[in-house]
């Protein structure tokens, strides 16, 4: 069993950036792959980015090029960079851990697969 805690939400202009962490605690937290996950009032949550035990990353299309996935591993600290935010970002995001194969096999998406999550922390940009 792994616990999420996120912090770092926020409101910002159009534009702007915001960093949001992900402490996960847990015998096994090392060896799951975290993904970061985003739901708006009205809508299906949705992945946003994906990284496994080993650091590789994944991200949705929407997001490429604006957000960075990483991990201290030494901490077990998991961030979410945010750059160029845009009104449509505006949500609660969560952070998950699931099976470290999910990246592997870009099947990260699927929001079932995640057997742990944060509380989530808001994002409102605009």
């Amino acid at each position: 069993h792994v616990q999420l805690v996120e912090s770092g939400g926020g409101s910002v202009r159009t534009g702007g950036s915001l960093r949001l962490s992900c402490a996960a605690s847990g015998a096994t937290a090392g060896r799951h792959c975290i993904g970061w996950f985003r739901q708006a009032p009205g809508k299906k949550r949705e992945g946003v980015a994906a990284i496994s035990s080993d650091g590789t990353t994944s991200y949705a299309d929407s997001v490429k090029g604006r957000f960075t996935i990483s991990r201290d591993s030494s901490n077990n600290t998991l961030y979410l960079q945010m750059n160029s935010l845009k009104p449509e970002d505006t949500a609660t995001y969560y952070c998950a851990a699931g099976p470290d194969y999910l990246v592997r096999f870009s099947a990260w998406q699927r929001v079932g697969d995640f057997g742990n999550w944060g509380q989530g922390t808001q994002v409102t940009v605009s």
